[in-house]
């Protein structure tokens, strides 16, 4: 006998649960390419890829996951030889740092470990101190999918600008776009870039760059004519957009998506991410009280809404891994990024989950705590149901309204 039989729950960190709309409008025969309606698709995709990023700037899309995305930002704004600052939060933005160098790049890292935001006073007095300014771009990513650590992007362009130096703010919202408040435009980003799987809700394998008029201007030496974001957002003739082929079912499934999103209204769907991570952390505020586990962020203003990563000891990662997919169909993100990875795991809270679900997540990993009789807190799904009970009490009077229309 096995409980997991039924609709597994993938809750990793991306690729996210898609809705079953998404997949229904992918679930089609390929259009025509050379005109016609996934033309005007295309087009209209644009003004919504701006609106999720706060932007009124250019994006170009991509056929490829977020390295893409890395390999793209970067080849339209370096020269070999041109030395970028790296802000290391997690094994993201070392990964784009090392992009960076095999393309020619000297890169500068300041590593603030596993489990601790940028210090923004620091990056300030390495800027200061650039007096010739050799930095070129400032890389920094918005989310660590590894770490679940948040930066504070706003904070990150406030000491650029103090210090008066012209380096390009480069942001990677892989993780945190269309969960975690992020406004491109607002918040002074010259060039950010994103995925189509994890907060946009469709299947892997498209990705974006948003770029400004400061970052056009930055072209150099390593730009080939394959990721020159100019011809895609320019276009003369549609394959432009993508340098070829269209990846024609990730679009139809990206515009629902997006009409997803723009439905919901992207305020309503910040407050959901907010809600649901509280819950969770509410959760885990209980569980840490006794036993090994702890939130890998401690500081709440640091975490992100679209993943929590957890420290419990090793072997304790896997096995409570292990047990929620093989005993309850929950399946859980693995320890990324840290030694050993069996001693931590992740939850995916991203795009489309709701109350219920994230309460079955919940409820799951409590029983795999009791099950593998690891030490734990008592309390936790009392205390996420708080969380969720508050949050509803605005919706409490239609309810009744309801209740009375029914009954009467």
């Amino acid at each position: 006998m096995s409980l997991s039989n039924g609709r597994a729950y993938l809750a990793i960190p991306g690729p996210s649960v898609m809705p079953d709309a998404v997949l229904q409008a992918m679930h089609r025969a390929s259009p025509n390419i050379y005109e016609g309606e996934l033309h005007d698709l295309t087009d209209g995709l644009i003004p919504d890829l701006k609106k999720v990023a706060m932007t009124d700037q250019h994006v170009a899309i991509y056929i490829g996951n977020g390295h893409a995305a890395w390999e793209a930002a970067l080849a339209n704004v370096l020269s070999r030889g041109d030395t970028v600052l790296v802000l290391a939060t997690g094994r993201f933005c070392v990964g784009w740092g090392e992009m960076a160098a095999g393309m020619g790049a000297k890169v500068e890292t300041i590593d603030y470990g596993p489990a601790a935001p940028i210090d923004l006073a620091q990056v300030q007095d390495c800027l200061a101190a650039d007096k010739d300014h050799r930095i070129k771009a400032v890389l920094a990513v918005h989310v660590d999918t590894s770490t679940s650590v948040k930066n504070d992007i706003a904070g990150l362009r406030a000491v650029m600008d103090a210090t008066g130096h012209p380096a390009l703010l480069m942001a990677d919202c892989i993780a945190s776009l269309g969960c975690d408040r992020f406004e491109m435009d607002a918040w002074g980003v010259d060039v950010m870039v994103s995925g189509c799987q994890k907060g946009l809700m469709t299947p892997a394998g498209i990705s974006f760059v948003w770029y400004n008029e400061k970052a056009d201007a930055a072209r150099g030496d390593c730009v080939t004519t394959y990721w020159d974001w100019r011809p895609r957002t320019r276009p003369e003739m549609y394959f432009q957009y993508f340098d070829g082929t269209a990846p024609t079912h990730h679009l139809y499934g990206l515009r629902k998506a997006l009409d997803i999103i723009m439905d919901e209204g992207l305020e309503a769907v910040f407050a959901r991410h907010a809600t649901l991570a509280q819950t969770i952390w509410a959760a885990f505020d209980k569980w840490s009280s006794r036993g090994p586990m702890q939130l890998n962020i401690a500081d709440p203003p640091c975490r992100s809404h679209a993943v929590t990563a957890v420290a419990i000891g090793s072997p304790l990662g896997d096995k409570l891994r292990y047990w929620c997919e093989h005993t309850c169909g929950l399946t859980l993100g693995i320890g990324l990024g840290r030694e050993p990875a069996d001693a931590f795991f992740r939850i995916g809270h991203m795009g489309h989950v709701n109350a219920h679900m994230i309460m079955g997540v919940l409820g799951t990993i409590d029983a795999g705590l009791k099950a593998l009789e690891i030490p734990h807190g008592n309390g936790a799904l009392e205390a996420a149901a708080q969380v969720i009970a508050k949050a509803g009490t605005a919706d409490v009077g239609a309810v009744r309204q309801v209740g009375d229309a029914c009954c009467g």
